[in-house]
């Protein structure tokens, strides 16, 4: 395997407590992995050299909360929305009819083109769910055909009950039948813990069903209102609850005292004109906290994982440096892939080679210059993708 310097870093974030935040930096890839990394005036040789220029490098992107297997549109809900109507769960189900109606090779066109275009923005690792199925057939294909193009499946069968059945019989298809059949193809299992989705009880079960099958737990809780799911997910040992637009002191420190990462979807709130989560008080309280994009048809349909950065600082109270680490290393956090050999959302030796190179000289660009687009190069894997 050939190694390539990337040299000329004028800012490296490697998200590493010994690295820290380096100036005048190297780093040195071989394969997948990062070989080297230090300063530029002690980089050693390698077969290929690629100098940035006094660009800022950071760890790729981790986008821990999409919904990319879809078809259709609804932009005249968003439209409606901005009428003045409020958001709901409801819309889920037009989604769903258009998903069960399209033929695979539609569904696989749309995440291509969603993956491609988060790519080329800076994002290298990616999770995606189920849930705009709700057969056994549609959620088994919808994971199988995720399962190919992105790094992460989570399983959310349990994402709205769908019209012509009742909560308990539709959970109980849930927890047994299409469980067994969406297993093979996703590491993960979540639930809408809502109002217009499913109470806290039925949670319970989806929850318990999954864990018991082998897969790791996450939860939407806490979008539309304060409610049961930050609890749920701190009891049951979920690596993340993902929204908490709405948390209590006591959801606060319950987060701050476990292990379950607080994943903030900040484009979300914004598209459904929610107000947008107290970042600071789960900061200080000790919590640790993700970004993500939530990119899906109907609350979020963007894949800009800067876009978030921007306005979690310029409007969440987060400095850049915990904005972009909530974006990498926090959602790798979330999704139990930031330590280790091949970890994800930090540069050091033996973490995946998963480069994010900015057209500015600092991180402090994406907030500084809102909307911009400044990814210059991405490398994913070791491999150049932008």
């Amino acid at each position: 395997m050939t190694a390539t310097l990337i040299t000329g870093i004028a800012e490296l974030t490697t998200n590493d407590e010994e690295l820290g935040t380096l100036p005048d930096a190297a780093l040195v890839l071989r394969g997948a992995r990062v070989e080297w990394v230090g300063p530029a005036a002690h980089a050693p040789d390698a077969d290929d050299r690629i100098d940035v220029e006094g660009r800022a490098v950071l760890p790729g992107w981790v986008d821990s909360h999409t919904h990319l297997v879809f078809a259709g549109d609804r932009s005249a809900e968003f439209a409606a929305r901005l009428a003045g109507r409020p958001y709901d769960a409801g819309g889920i189900a037009v989604t769903v009819e258009a998903t069960r109606s399209a033929p695979d090779y539609v569904l696989v066109a749309t995440l291509r083109r969603l993956v491609r275009e988060a790519v080329n923005q800076g994002t290298t690792y990616l999770e995606t769910k189920t849930g705009y199925g709700l057969t056994v057939a549609d959620e088994a294909r919808s994971a199988r055909l995720a399962s190919g193009l992105v790094d992460e499946v989570t399983f959310l069968g349990a994402h709205v009950v769908p019209p012509g059945w009742n909560a308990d019989d539709y959970v109980d298809l849930v927890c047994g039948e299409m469980l067994d059949a969406v297993a093979p193809y996703a590491r993960w299992a979540d639930v809408f813990c809502e109002r217009g989705a499913f109470d806290a009880e039925l949670s319970r079960d989806v929850l318990t069903a999954a864990a018991k099958a082998g897969l790791g737990l996450r939860v939407h809780g806490n979008q539309l209102g304060p409610g049961p799911g930050v609890r749920l997910a701190v009891e049951h040992g979920a690596a993340s609850v993902d929204h908490c637009t709405y948390l209590t002191e006591s959801d606060v420190d319950a987060l701050a005292a476990s292990d379950t990462v607080a994943t903030l979807l900040p484009a979300c709130d914004l598209s459904t004109r929610q107000p947008l989560p107290d970042a600071r008080a789960l900061l200080d309280a000790g919590a640790t906290v993700a970004l993500a994009s939530n990119c899906n048809p109907g609350s979020s349909y963007t894949t800009s994982m800067a876009f978030c950065v921007a306005t979690a600082v310029l409007q969440m109270g987060m400095t850049v440096e915990e904005a972009v680490r909530a974006a990498t290393w926090g959602g790798a956090r979330a999704l139990r892939r930031e330590s280790g050999e091949g970890a994800v959302g930090v540069l050091r030796p033996g973490a995946r080679a998963d480069v994010h190179v900015l057209d500015a000289p600092s991180a402090a660009h994406l907030a500084y210059r809102p909307g911009v687009p400044l990814t210059h190069a991405v490398w994913r894997a070791g491999r150049r993708a932008r």
